[in-house]
């Protein structure tokens, strides 16, 4: 579908309030400089204290910042307009779950590494830093840069409190387990969820219990719901329990 899958492009920790502040700069009307503005205003005195690199890890956490709420990529824009309308309107605890799914649409990197971590959280109640990465490393290449990226989306994991660190070092367990009961955000989840697939499409089964949600628990979703909630999805089925979810063709109509 896109080369996005492909990526790291998620290479900082990331904190939950830094992307609640940009979400609300950009619903508050603020355009791409004035986000900058404030966004280097918020973050002087937290990360890359003193330097002044163009690149540094400041500049490279605000980018990711307004690429997920603000300069989204191609094909994800509806995405992102309704993310920001679930946002005005949703409770506190369930806005994580818009940020979480946002975040791994605009990039892939960060729900291929929850979906390792959720597996291995399920198979064995708890999760090593140095499997996961492993797994990271042999899907997009021996390369340090994996790993350092990997290393750095855990950390957001623990940040936003979805892990949390046990006694044994790099060895974490399961954090928040938020439950998801409003379709609208379930629906919007699991586009969110087939927007960082290679491929958009996958049982509605798979997609409900995907590890890569490992900190939500949707309530039991019926197809029709899902299809009320999002025009942006269609459904095909192979039997009475076989239910296929993709992506609508652009321009198609139901």
């Amino acid at each position: 579908m896109n080369n996005r899958t492909n990526q790291i492009g998620f290479s900082q920790r990331v904190r939950l309030e830094w992307l609640e502040v940009t979400a609300n700069l950009v619903l508050a009307g603020n355009g791409k400089s004035a986000v900058n503005e404030a966004l280097q205003e918020l973050l002087k005195d937290k990360v890359s204290i003193g330097g002044e690199a163009v690149r540094g890890n400041r500049e490279k956490i605000i980018t990711i910042l307004m690429k997920v709420w603000l300069k989204s990529p191609p094909g994800l824009e509806a995405l992102r307009v309704d993310g920001l309308e679930l946002l005005k309107r949703v409770p506190r605890p369930d806005r994580m779950a818009v940020h979480w799914g946002m975040v791994m649409a605009v990039y892939p990197f960060w729900a291929s590494v929850a979906g390792h971590a959720g597996r291995f959280l399920k198979l064995q109640g708890s999760a090593a830093a140095a499997h996961i990465q492993r797994r990271m490393r042999e899907q997009y290449g021996e390369r340090e840069t994996v790993s350092r990226a990997a290393r750095r989306v855990l950390r957001s994991f623990i940040d936003w409190d979805v892990l949390r660190e046990t006694g044994a070092k790099g060895v974490y367990n399961q954090g928040l387990s938020l439950s998801i009961e409003d379709p609208s955000i379930a629906s919007w989840l699991i586009e969110a969820s087939l927007r960082a697939r290679s491929n958009g499409c996958a049982p509605l089964k798979e997609l409900v219990e995907s590890t890569g949600l490992f900190p939500f628990r949707i309530k039991h979703l019926a197809a029709e719901s899902l299809l009320a909630a999002s025009g942006r999805l269609e459904l095909l089925r192979h039997g009475l329990d076989d239910e296929l979810v993709m992506l609508r063709t652009e321009g198609k109509t139901r």
